[in-house]
């Protein structure tokens, strides 16, 4: 486990609508309040920001899953020129709706015209009506994840990139424009061992989700964590650094402790303005 202090992240509300933590204010927020979250987290020094994909969630599923989703690639590339520091993560794509070029292309761009602040975070997906629904194959959908994510490392860099394998194969293209970072970080998401091992075998880092801190512990501790790995979690509850400062820093303590590198701040709120405070507030208490 690292010993470097933790960062902060901004589970970047009003994008995505989930049942049981999203504020009611989200579902009227405007893309100028999104940027001002953004404008924020960026002046605040907060690590990153979030942006989630499906592309046509299942009606079945909103219960679960919520019903919003703004699509990350239009969103960053908004908010990239509304911030300068903040890195831009996707949390995450679902690598099956997508050729590995197609992610090249698109998000290389992003990293360009952000001036090298992308970070793809990616996932197998196991939703899968909508795999259906985009003629997405399904049930090898791990395999071929983990060939794309080769694919990409093969690609995201480089405006003339090659690759030769099980599903994907490439070469005698131009990609332009291509990302700027020498080595744009891959994080997987996923709630299960297997993502993890993912993770540690194929990308830069590990983003889960309905994972217990316990849980999560325990996987990490299975593997030799390459230098430089991420993990992010969340904390075991919401946090409230303006009413709650201590159980706040206790909370984040508690998640580091558990082998987070970086803590994914999901705040209790109940306004555009009572948000920014609590950026502002937690910024302040600073990281453990």
């Amino acid at each position: 486990m690292s010993t470097e202090p933790v960062r902060l992240s901004v589970a970047t509300p009003v994008v995505t609508m989930l049942p049981r933590i999203s504020g009611d204010w989200e579902s009227d927020a405007s893309i100028d309040d999104l940027a001002r979250i953004a404008e924020a987290a960026d002046r605040l020094g907060y690590h990153h920001l979030t942006c989630s994909e499906h592309i046509a969630l299942p009606a079945a599923e909103k219960g679960r899953r919520g019903t919003r989703y703004w699509d990350p690639l239009a969103t960053f590339g908004y908010l990239a020129a509304h911030t300068r520091r903040i890195r831009l993560a996707t949390n995450v794509l679902v690598l099956g709706y997508h050729h590995p070029l197609e992610i090249a292309k698109r998000y290389g761009t992003l990293d360009k015209i952000s001036n090298g602040r992308l970070i793809l975070g990616v996932g197998v997906g196991s939703l899968q009506a909508e795999f259906d629904l985009l003629g997405a194959p399904f049930a090898d959908r791990g395999a071929r994840a983990d060939d794309a994510l080769r694919a990409l490392r093969a690609a995201l860099s480089t405006t003339e990139p090659a690759y030769h394998g099980e599903f994907y194969a490439f070469d005698g293209v131009v990609v332009d424009p291509c990302a700027v970072q020498e080595r744009v970080p891959i994080w997987i998401g996923g709630r299960t061992l297997r993502s993890l091992r993912r993770a540690v075998t194929l990308a830069d880092g590990w983003a889960p989700f309905n994972v217990s801190l316990h849980q999560a512990r325990d996987w990490l501790r299975r593997f030799e964590l390459p230098p430089g790995f991420e993990v992010v979690l969340p904390p075991p509850a919401l946090l409230d650094p303006i009413g709650g400062p201590e159980r706040t820093r206790a909370l984040l303590g508690e998640t580091a402790a558990h082998g987070a590198t970086i803590v994914s701040a999901v705040f209790a709120h109940r306004s555009l303005a009572h948000y920014l405070d609590a950026l502002q507030a937690l910024a302040e208490l600073g990281a453990p």
